[in-house]
């Protein structure tokens, strides 16, 4: 989600989350303000869901590393010596 001025905030920490206080509605009404619940939601949502994507990625990579190194240990292995 951007900013208004069209930069990014900065990353959520769980410490944010755990803290982020919601404003209350007005005079005479009860609970939060609705809006901002969602919109606080939305950003939360959209930091998993990079989190999960960088997870994935990583984790890929290193099984392609590990495969590697194991493919290059195998081909020591296998060489004659010299």
């Amino acid at each position: 989600m951007n900013r208004d001025d069209g930069t990014l905030p900065a990353r959520l920490h769980p410490s944010l989350v755990r803290d982020h206080q919601f404003p209350t509605v007005g005079f005479g009404r009860r609970g939060f303000a609705r809006r901002e619940v969602r919109r606080f939601l939305l950003r939360l949502a959209l930091e998993l869901a990079s989190l999960h994507r960088e997870v994935t990625r990583l984790t890929e990579e290193n099984t392609r590393l590990k495969r590697l190194l194991r493919d290059r240990r195998s081909a020591q292995a296998n060489r004659p010596p010299c």
